[in-house]
């Protein structure tokens, strides 16, 4: 098996109209909880989140992207969302930064930060949305504000790697949705994972999971 490294640096950065262009991904799978009698009875929904060195609340993976021009294109691809939980309380999280750059796709960013960061990968299932929001540290020449515009998707993870590039750095937790909401630092996320991957959750994702065998989607322990 060869070993996976990270990519560094912030060079070919993405932007258009002022903006820096962020993609990222919310990772979910399906769990089935214990009823009284032992057997399994509700289906409850999980997104995954991973830990930052810098600041309170938890986070999903994000990339920053380069200088490919045109509108998202959805298609599946692998990718993943990461949060971090420590025990029942929230620690201290950042968001996941890397470069979305010329070579890649949104899609590709967003599943080759989730694999760096979270070592998860899956499958792409619904494009949720854009997002802007301001960043202090992401301030440069192209966005003296750091003004920033987040592609976010839905990602079915498949597969969870026992070793990935940052796990020194990196813990993982799944949490279910209203822990996610209660613990997420940044209200731009927060909005993706309410607005975005609740009324996907709510309206649209039976049917989008159709192709996928609902027996496999729900065996996360």
């Amino acid at each position: 098996m060869s070993e996976l490294v990270a990519r560094t640096g912030r060079h070919q950065q993405r932007y258009e109209a002022g903006c820096r262009l962020i993609a990222g991904c919310i990772p979910f799978r399906f769990r089935y909880s214990e009823g009284s009698n032992g057997n399994k009875s509700e289906k409850i929904v999980e997104v995954l989140m991973i830990n930052s060195t810098s600041g309170p609340g938890l986070l999903f993976p994000k990339a920053l992207d380069g200088n490919i021009a045109g509108e998202v294109c959805f298609h599946q691809t692998n990718a993943a969302l990461v949060v971090y939980l420590h025990g029942n309380s929230c620690k201290m999280y950042k968001a996941l930064n890397g470069g979305w750059e010329n070579d890649e796709t949104v899609e590709e960013a967003a599943a080759r930060e989730a694999l760096e960061e979270a070592g998860v990968r899956g499958e792409l299932m619904h494009f949720l949305g854009h997002y802007h929001f301001k960043s202090k540290t992401l301030q440069d020449e192209f966005s003296p504000e750091g003004r920033c515009r987040a592609a976010m998707f839905a990602l079915f993870v498949k597969e969870e790697l026992e070793s990935w590039p940052e796990q020194s750095r990196r813990l993982r937790s799944w949490v279910t949705i209203p822990e996610a909401v209660e613990c997420c630092r940044h209200a731009w996320m927060r909005e993706a994972l309410e607005n975005g991957f609740n009324q996907w959750s709510a309206d649209g994702m039976i049917r989008t999971m159709k192709a996928v065998s609902m027996d496999d989607a729900s065996d996360g322990n």
